[in-house]
This record gives C-alpha cells, structure tokens and sequence, in this order.
C-alpha cells in the first residue's frame, strides 16, 4: 500500500468520528429550537387533545433518547424521514433541489478563482504597484461587505435601475421550459439538449447570485494567492532559477506557482466550505431553490426531519470535500508523493 493510499485511508477514518458528532449535535440543536411543531401544525385554532395528538404522530411525546435511537435507525437505512412542511420524503426535497446548491456554488467558485488567483500572483510579482493596491482594496471589500447586501446591491443595480440582469426569482424564468435532467445543472443540461436559448436563459439567471457569492471569496484567495506567491519568489530556488538565466515567465509560472498552489490549494478547500454556508443567504435574496433556502424555510416552522437532514448533508459534503482536498494535495506535494 501505497503512501497516498494510506493517507487517504487515514483521512477517511478522521472522517468518521466527525459524522458522528455532528448526527448527535444536529439532533441536539433541533430539539432546542424555539416554539412547539405539533402547536404550529395544529393551526391557532386546536385544542390540546389534538396538539398531543400530533405530537405523538410525530413522535415528539418520547423521551429524547428513545428519539434519537429511532432517528439512527432511520439513518442507517437512508431515511431521513418526512418534511412537516412539504410531506415529502427530507431526502428526496434535498436530491432535488442539491444540484441547484451545487450549481451556484461551483459556478461562483470558478469566478472567484478566475480573478483572485491572478490577481494575486500579480500583485506578488508587481509588489507595491497598482496592481497590488487594487488586489489590497478588493480584499478589504470582500470581507467587509456581507453576501446578502452585495446580493441585494447587485440587484438594484444591474435589475432595477440598468434593466440589464432577468429578474431575480429563480433558476429559469418562466418564459423558459427546464431541460431534461440530466446532471440537475439548468446550464449543462440545456446544452446537452442542444437548446442553445434555454442554456443562455439559465446562465444569464445564474450571473448576479454567483457573483454575488463569488465576491465573498474573492479576499481570502486572492489574499493567500499574493502571500504564498510573495514567499515563492524571495526562496533561494527562485533566486537559483534566476540566476541561471531563466525567463521571468519560466520562473514565475515554472517555479514559483507550482510551489505557492499547495497553501492555494488548503484554503480552496476551506473556501468552497464557507461558501456551502454563505449560499444560504444568496439563495433567499434571489429566490433561488437550493437547500439553503430549504433549510431557512424549515427552520421558521421547527421542521425538525428537513434541519436534520440539511445538516447532515452539508457535512457529508464537508467531509468529502476535505478528503477532495487532501488526495489533491498529496499529488501536488512532491513531498507527499515520495513518502
């Protein structure tokens, strides 16, 4: 067995321990929510008899433990039980509507990396130019501005007063049919229909909510792009390569690059993280049907099933996402690779 393989084995078996702390802490925290679902369901009108019977309907008359051993058992055959809200199965709500998450949050993510990371190699390499001053201001601007008022900024601004962007209410407008599912993306799956319009559609509804997010994580990859490419170019290697007659291009992008990406590549990872949760906001400023806006929905109402269900699923992709990110760093590290 193989260095990386152990590694990956490794990181997997961390993994475990933390899905388990967060099944008990989510079951936990739901528990604690403010306000009574049976009362809310029952409607103003109810009576106590009928509050306790929707109680014990919902099983919310058992003690905690002996909820929390029929929610394991659930768990362990894939069932996340039903929303109270919507009647339907928590893990088919989820399935239907993660692709929409995933969308907008890798869309935003590939605009966030396709202008932090160069600018932050150019603001390293032209160190107190221009450049490096307009890489500093768009850092401060990213972390002090909050998704939702950058959302609702970007839609008074391009919506409301330039008329440029669709309205913000949803994935597709209504003019537009939803292509056949096939990876639950509205823009890829319209160009594997061949529906040229209906992709343009999807694209031009998914641009202010991604930008939106991706402003968010504009600060800290452009920042930790400038500092690992700041410490690249003053290491003796860079010196060496320099030195040696080596093109600026070559050393910069040969050398230095390949060597300031593994940092890069950690806070990627932890990026792509915050965004899972900053795109809660973003889906209700734009109307968007993500799980984000499934889980706030399920929170006014106290849906314990759906909050479960959110949470788990979110840090199952979090899990996955950070073995992502170590099997990738593993094949960037020379290090790593030789054991």
């Amino acid at each position: 067995m193989g260095p990386r393989t152990k590694l990956v084995l490794y990181r997997t078996l961390q993994a475990l321990p933390a899905l388990v702390g967060v099944v008990i802490v989510s079951f936990i925290l739901t528990r604690m929510l403010p306000g009574d679902p049976a009362a809310y369901f029952a409607g103003p009108a109810a009576t106590e008899a009928s509050i306790a019977e929707i109680r014990a309907t919902m099983g919310l008359d058992r003690s905690l433990p002996v909820q929390f051993l029929h929610y394991v058992q659930d768990l362990v055959v894939g069932d996340l039980g039903n929303s109270l809200s919507t009647g339907q199965p928590v893990v088919e709500e989820l399935t239907r509507r993660l692709p929409a998450s995933l969308e907008l949050t890798l869309t935003a993510l590939l605009l966030s990396c396709a202008i932090a990371l160069p600018l932050g190699i150019a603001a390293a390499v032209h160190q107190g130019s221009w450049i490096d001053h307009a890489c500093r201001g768009l850092v401060t601007a990213g972390v002090s501005l909050p998704t939702f008022f950058t959302g609702i900024v970007l839609v008074y601004v391009f919506y409301y007063l330039l008329g440029w962007a669709p309205s913000p209410l949803g994935r597709l407008d209504f003019v537009y049919l939803s292509p056949p599912e096939v990876t639950g993306f509205y823009v890829i799956d319209a160009l594997l229909d061949g529906d040229v319009e209906t992709a343009r559609g999807a694209l031009s509804q998914l641009v202010l909510p991604a930008t939106a997010l991706a402003l968010f994580t504009l600060a800290p990859l452009a920042r930790m792009a400038r500092a690992a490419m700041l410490q690249a170019l003053s290491s003796d290697y860079v010196r060496t390569a320099r030195a040696a007659g080596l093109g600026e291009g070559q050393v910069v992008l040969g050398y230095a690059f390949q060597n300031a990406m593994l940092p890069v590549v950690t806070t990627l990872g932890m990026v792509f993280s915050f965004m899972l949760g900053a795109n809660v906001l973003v889906e209700k400023v734009f109307s968007w049907p993500g799980i984000g806006s499934y889980a706030v929905e399920a929170l006014v109402v106290s849906d314990y099933a759906a909050v479960q269900g959110f949470v788990l699923a979110m840090a199952i992709l979090f899990v996955l996402l950070n073995l992502a990110i170590d099997i990738i760093y593993t094949l960037v590290d020379p290090r790593t690779r030789e054991g």
